[in-house]
């Protein structure tokens, strides 16, 4: 059985693409469920993908299935303790991380950023998956609250910094060059 608590749609502002999300509750935690359609690249790309987390919103497992770069994906990623496994097969030097961050979707930013302190700052480390590959490395993250719904956002190993607009439920509304919310 599953509630809905909340659904949102981008659009994506560094290429042609867009992305819908559906945030729902379970009995034993929270999943997000989306679908990305984009062109980079490598072409047209069609992503449906589903993310499963705990009451504590650090995740326990996700999937990522369609075509990217004209190729079918079909990844699974679990987290068993504390290692993570992509399809089946365990990924050494992510036990750090608590977090998946797909680099083709904004909706992964919600784990951290639910777990975010009203005043104040969270230091995660994701296990940051990209396509073509898959390819599954950490990747250090800092989220900051600040004033007006604004998070800053800082990531080592990319050296990305940006000021993410977020709504009430952790959603990020404008991620400045790459995305932004647009209605149902």
């Amino acid at each position: 059985m599953s509630e809905t608590l909340a659904t949102i749609r981008w659009r994506a502002l560094d290429r042609d693409g867009e992305d819908k999300c559906r945030l729902a509750r379970h009995e034993d935690g929270y999943m997000l469920v989306g679908h990305a359609r984009f062109r980079d690249g490598t072409g047209w790309a069609a992503l449906d993908y589903v993310v499963r987390c705990g009451p504590d919103w650090l995740t326990r497992s996700a999937d990522v299935t369609g075509t990217a770069g004209g190729e079918e994906v079909r990844t699974r990623l679990t987290r068993q303790n504390g290692a993570w496994l992509l399809n089946g097969e365990e990924q050494p030097g992510l036990s750090d991380c608590t977090d998946v961050d797909f680099a083709f979707t904004p909706a992964t930013n919600l784990m951290p950023l639910r777990r975010l302190p009203e005043v104040g700052r969270l230091s995660v480390c994701a296990a940051w998956l990209r396509l073509p590959g898959p390819r599954l490395d950490p990747l250090d993250q800092s989220y900051t609250r600040e004033r007006g719904g604004l998070v800053g956002y800082e990531s080592a190993q990319t050296g990305h910094i940006a000021q993410i607009t977020v709504d009430p439920q952790g959603f990020p509304t404008l991620y400045p060059g790459l995305w932004k919310r647009v209605e149902l």
